[in-house]
């Protein structure tokens, strides 16, 4: 910040920092927006894969096309800072190899042994498995409306996503599980985004790292890659493969990811978390809308449990704020 930039503080009568306020209230409208746009993606790629486009394939159309389309941020972070890659290596490396394909390949792998809704309960253990890391490493207790709001969301989580039926796999859970760490990585890198790191160029950067991967993988035979030229159903109308593909990869995953690294640092990795738990509802939507999967009853008691766990979390962040945190705004 230069010396020109005033720097302004104004407490509000409840005690938290305008401008930290109204930043909190940004990063949550950032992340809601995020969850909306990364949940749409399994209803579109899952007509894909079904019509004969391998994981490999798709994943790589994905993460190059979300990448390319956020390499401008890239550059201008190169041109302003000399070394960037340099100082920033291990933290994109990082992002690359573990929120962006670590947590594809592990969820999809875990798919493949197990129901969806399975996969998605231990993935989206995330959030959970980040309160308990805080409190491992800081020892200290997490308040009672993080606990509260923790076992409220899970409780909602597991009516959203039906397991009834479901059979044990331990590959399958392992690799899940592997799945909820690199969520929690996705969490943790994003909230050390900012000035000297700027969002937009950690996701541009992690997501053609990614991308890069994916090519050798597909290049030497390790991954399949089959993109037939095939149309698909959706909504009742048949569109042709690049359809869904360009949804995926322009809104899914370019303003999932770009919005998403732009929230973490706004509302913290904790409050993020829970808020990327509503991915799972809008998905349910998604579903319903384009693959004409109607939601069962008891999954909208669920998804209200979800969002009133969501709520105990967000409004405990809010309590603990310290007043003078509120950071500079330039004027």
């Amino acid at each position: 910040m230069t010396a020109s930039t005033a720097s302004i503080s104004v407490i509000a009568p409840g005690g938290i920092g305008v401008g930290t306020a109204r930043l909190r209230a940004t990063g949550l409208i950032l992340g809601i927006v995020s969850a909306f746009a990364f949940s749409s993606s399994g209803p579109f790629v899952k007509p894909l894969l079904e019509a004969g486009w391998s994981l490999g394939a798709a994943l790589l159309v994905r993460m190059g096309v979300a990448g390319l389309m956020l390499s401008p941020a890239l550059f201008i972070a190169m041109r302003r800072q000399r070394g960037f890659l340099r100082r920033h290596w291990r933290l994109i490396l990082g992002f690359g190899l573990m929120p962006v394909l670590g947590c594809q390949l592990f969820f999809f792998s875990a798919m493949q042994r197990m129901p969806v809704a399975v996969a998605l309960l231990i993935q989206y253990l995330a959030p959970v498995m980040l309160v308990a890391w805080a409190w491992a490493r800081s020892r200290k207790a997490p308040s009672a409306l993080v606990l509260s709001g923790s076992v409220v969301a899970i409780t909602g989580l597991v009516l959203v996503v039906d397991v009834s039926g479901a059979t044990f796999d331990l590959v399958g859970t392992l690799l899940a599980l592997a799945a909820a760490v690199c969520v929690c990585a996705y969490f943790v890198i994003s909230e050390r985004a900012g000035d000297d790191l700027p969002p937009l160029a950690l996701a541009a950067s992690g997501l053609l790292t990614g991308a890069a991967v994916i090519g050798v993988l597909c290049l030497t035979g390790i991954m399949p890659f089959q993109a037939p030229a095939v149309s698909i159903e959706l909504a009742g109308a048949l569109v042709p493969w690049f359809v869904p593909m360009l949804w995926v990869a322009v809104v899914a995953t370019t303003l999932g990811y770009g919005l998403g690294v732009m929230a973490v640092p706004r509302i913290g990795s904790r409050v993020a978390s829970f808020v990327g738990l509503s991915e799972v509802l809008f998905a349910l939507g998604f579903a319903w809308l384009f693959l004409g999967e109607v939601p069962a009853p008891v999954q909208f008691v669920g998804g209200a449990l979800l969002l009133a766990g969501v709520v105990l979390v967000r409004a405990d962040a809010s309590a603990t704020a310290v007043p003078n945190a509120a950071p500079s705004v330039p004027s």
